[in-house]
């Protein structure tokens, strides 16, 4: 994962959107689909570019798909993004 990938997803309001609804808990795509006025394959489309950024995560669960945040990848955004005010130790 590198940041320019990651920088490049979170560039979306509906993948931060997306993001937002994962914030509490893993779901299936056909219900984060339905908090959108876009097709499936639209929802689809932003939920692989996220998960190849590594924000996100997949578990096949029989016939769906879960989603959920990858906290790891947010930590370390959040780690980077608090070294640039100077937080952390030297």
């Amino acid at each position: 994962m590198g940041f320019q990938q990651t920088f490049k997803a979170l560039s979306d309001p509906t993948r931060r959107d997306i993001l937002r609804l994962l914030r509490d808990g893993p779901l299936p795509a056909g219900e984060i689909a339905a908090h959108f006025a876009v097709s499936g394959a639209t929802i689809s489309h932003h939920l692989a570019i996220l998960r190849d950024a590594g924000l996100i995560l997949d578990d096949k669960r029989g016939k769906f798909i879960y989603y959920e945040l990858n906290l790891s990848v947010v930590d370390e955004i959040l780690g980077w993004l608090s070294s640039l005010k100077g937080d952390e130790p030297k």
